[in-house]
């Protein structure tokens, strides 16, 4: 029995140790959706400085190739409100709503343009 609690709480700490390797490892540039629409940034950096773990969003929400989500036909903000995607934590008691603070996210063409050029830093608060 002591053994099993021992290997389970090695188990344990092993994971949190890499998951917190893999976050840090995160790049600091965002993700730059541009489908359906151009210029929706996300930060991986964000999220994590708020202490979410990898697994609260993949592969649950999100797979973990970059921008694979924006293929899917119903990756739409109407998805979004009904709790799909980001949605699921964007829902007005977890996170902001994702039919509020739209800027956060959105960016825009010329604001992806500013972000790839350096001219400008990347919106937080996401």
């Amino acid at each position: 029995m002591t053994l099993r609690i021992f290997s389970l709480t090695a188990l344990v700490a092993l994971a949190m140790t890499v998951g917190i390797a893999l976050a840090a490892s995160y790049p600091e540039a965002p993700i730059v959706y541009d489908k359906p629409v151009r210029g929706v940034i996300f930060s991986h950096k964000a999220h994590v400085d708020k202490g979410l773990s990898c697994e609260m969003c993949h592969n649950r929400l999100f797979e973990m190739q970059a921008k694979k989500a924006q293929e899917n036909k119903d990756f739409v903000m109407e998805a979004l409100y009904q709790g799909k995607y980001c949605g699921a934590c964007h829902n007005g008691s977890l996170a902001f709503a994702s039919n509020t603070r739209c800027a956060t996210c959105h960016i825009g063409v010329k604001g992806e343009e500013r972000l790839k050029s350096g001219s400008t830093p990347a919106k937080k608060g996401h």
